[in-house]
C-alpha cells in the first residue's frame, strides 16, 4: 500500500511538470513569433522611410541637375531666340485636330521647318500642339517635352523645327494646320510676328502656292524666308529612326 501510494502521489508531480514545460514551450513559441513580427515590421518601416527620403530628395533637386532630369510643372518656351511663343492651348480641337492624354502613334511621321527673318535663323518653340504643364528633360538639343496634360496630332517636342505628325488615322495635314496650333498667322507677307515678303521652299524647290497649303508628309523639308536676303534652301538630315 505504501508503494502504491508513492506511485499515485508521484504521477501528478510528473504530469504537472510536463504541463508547465508544454506551457513554457507554447509561450516560447508565441514569443518567437512576436519577436519575428516586430523584426519584419522594423525592416518594412526602414524601407518605407528610405523610399520617402529618396522621393523627397528627387523633388527637392534642381530640375537641371543630372539627378532630376525632368520638371513636372515647366512653363511654355520663353527662349528669346524662338520666333514666337506657342499658344496657350487647352484641349479643344483646332482645325478638326483633337487632343488626347497620350500620343497617337498609329501614323507617326516627321517634317522639318526652318524659318529665317531677314537672313537670321529663328527657332521653333517646343510645346506647339501640346497642352501645358509640360514635363521637360534635357537633350543634346536643349529642352525636350516628355509629358504633358494633352497632345494634339501635330506638335513639337523641342526647338529643332522637327514637326511630329502622330495620328490615330491617316489624313492630310498642312503647314497652315501647324501654324493654327501654334496660334500664329501664316500668309504670303507674314510669318508669326515677322512681316515681309515670304519665300517658301519645299525639299529644296521654290514653293509658289499659298504658304498655308504646304503639305506635311514624311521627311518634308520646309523653309520659310521672311524679308531679305533670301537664304538659299538649307538641307536637313532626319535621324535614321524617324519615318
Amino acid at each position: 500500500m505504501r508503494r502504491a501510494s508513492q506511485t499515485t502521489e508521484a504521477y501528478p508531480v510528473r504530469a504537472g511538470h510536463s504541463a508547465m514545460a508544454s506551457a513554457r514551450h507554447r509561450r516560447g513559441g508565441r514569443g518567437w513569433c512576436i519577436r519575428a513580427g516586430v523584426a519584419v515590421f522594423a525592416i518594412v518601416l526602414v524601407g518605407i522611410v528610405g523610399v520617402l527620403a529618396l522621393h523627397l530628395d528627387r523633388h527637392s533637386s534642381s530640375p537641371s541637375s543630372p539627378s532630376s532630369p525632368s520638371s513636372p510643372a515647366a512653363e511654355p518656351d520663353t527662349n528669346p531666340a524662338v520666333l514666337a511663343a506657342q499658344a496657350g492651348l487647352t484641349g479643344p480641337a483646332v482645325d478638326e485636330i483633337p487632343s488626347s492624354a497620350t500620343e497617337q502613334v498609329l501614323f507617326h511621321l516627321h517634317s522639318h521647318l526652318q524659318i529665317y527673318v531677314n537672313g537670321a535663323p529663328k527657332l521653333i518653340p517646343y510645346g506647339i500642339g501640346i497642352v501645358a504643364p509640360y514635363q521637360l528633360t534635357r537633350s543634346q538639343h536643349g529642352p525636350w517635352v516628355t509629358g504633358a496634360k494633352a497632345f494634339y496630332w501635330l506638335h513639337t517636342h523641342d526647338e529643332t523645327g522637327l514637326i511630329h505628325i502622330e495620328s490615330p488615322k491617316r489624313r492630310g495635314f498642312t503647314l497652315g494646320n501647324f501654324f493654327d496650333l501654334w496660334g500664329q498667322p501664316l500668309t504670303p507677307d507674314q510669318v508669326g510676328p515677322a512681316h515681309g515678303t515670304v519665300t517658301a521652299f519645299l525639299n529644296g524647290q521654290r514653293f509658289t502656292g499659298y504658304p498655308r497649303s504646304i503639305p506635311l508628309y514624311p521627311h518634308a523639308v520646309i523653309q520659310l524666308n521672311v524679308g531679305t536676303p533670301t537664304v538659299p534652301p538649307q538641307p536637313y538630315t532626319f535621324a535614321p529612326n524617324l519615318s
